[in-house]
């Protein structure tokens, strides 16, 4: 077992920083995702509602692996064909691409579930009280909600974590 750590010990540390590395970039890319298209499923407009819901949809519909592959090699091809420019990814940077549109789109349907959590009375209270849809949003709705998404939070970025396991060579 000693002879096993001694050899193969620097490689494992280096594999689970770069494991680690990958999982913070995609849940940080992916958080900022996800509040723009949380945000955006909750308001009154219809428009950023229904491209908020194909967003989500259409990620959540499509494996990581298949994502993988289309952002590593389609991308670049694409570009290629359409502009004459080469064009390549990084494997990091393919992989944070991938896992933060992915994390991105959980993050989205969690604060989304998080937001309707809340009572509707608390935003019509703050309402009356004269706060504007932001200020009631920041002030009222969204300190109740956070608590409810933490526990969800954690489990996103567990989920995230392992999701680097298909993307490391």
């Amino acid at each position: 077992m000693g002879k096993i750590l001694t050899t193969y010990g620097p490689l494992l540390l280096s594999a689970m920083g770069q494991t680690l590395l990958l999982a913070l970039y995609g849940l940080f890319f992916g958080c900022i995702l996800g509040v723009i298209f949380g945000l955006a499923s909750v308001v009154n407009n219809k428009v950023s509602r229904a491209i908020s819901k194909v967003y989500v949809n259409l990620i959540r519909g499509v494996p990581l692996i298949v994502l993988a592959f289309f952002v590593f090699y389609g991308v670049p091809y694409g570009i290629k064909s359409m502009f004459g420019v080469k064009f390549v990814l990084t494997a990091l940077q393919a992989g944070t691409i991938c896992l933060a549109l992915n994390c991105g789109a959980y993050m989205s349907e969690i604060i989304r579930a998080g937001i309707q959590s809340v009572d509707v009375g608390q935003m019509e209270a703050a309402r009356s009280l004269g706060l504007s849809y932001g200020m009631s949003m920041r002030k009222v709705v969204l300190p109740q909600a956070i608590r409810t998404m933490i526990p969800t939070f954690i489990n996103q970025f567990i989920i995230t974590l392992k999701d680097t396991s298909i993307l490391l060579p």
